[in-house]
């Protein structure tokens, strides 16, 4: 699994114009399946980000997890997070789960974050056309791929 997670002071996603997730401070995080993934790498990632100290404390140091400042999580699916740019100007998805795969492990993914942080989860919905906006805090981005624990 692939996720960019980023800090946001709110964010949401919206179909059609209307609005199916929205979030104040807390996570962003666009997540790729691909075919390899299953429950370890939902679990692992899960606890990582829930655990993730990104947010300031009292001086100013990025001290604190999401679930210590009381946030939230907005989780979307993102196929293109695994594209592969190696040939050509066409980015290949060949990587990406199909969704009979990834759709179970997406909804698991999101309910372990449930756990996690104790909280709902904000989502869009997976595999439709999605408008995304968010303020990102910071800015602070971070990459994490399960493949590359280590």
């Amino acid at each position: 699994m692939r996720a960019i997670i980023q800090r946001v002071s709110e964010a949401s996603v919206s179909i059609s114009d209307t609005i199916c997730g929205q979030i104040s401070q807390g996570l962003m995080v666009l997540i790729g399946v691909e075919e390899a993934d299953n429950n370890d790498d939902v679990n692992w990632l899960s606890n990582k980000i829930a655990g993730m100290r990104i947010f300031s404390d009292e001086e100013g140091k990025m001290n604190r997890s999401v679930c210590d400042i009381d946030g939230e999580v907005m989780i979307v699916s993102q196929f293109t997070l695994h594209a592969s740019t190696k040939k050509g100007t066409r980015p290949s998805f060949t990587h990406a789960a199909k969704p009979e795969h990834a759709i179970p492990i997406y909804n698991a993914f999101v309910a372990a974050m449930d756990v996690a942080i104790q909280k709902p989860i904000a989502t869009g919905k997976f595999g439709s056309d999605m408008q995304v906006q968010l303020t990102n805090d910071g800015p602070v981005t971070i990459w994490i791929d399960t493949k590359n624990k280590s």
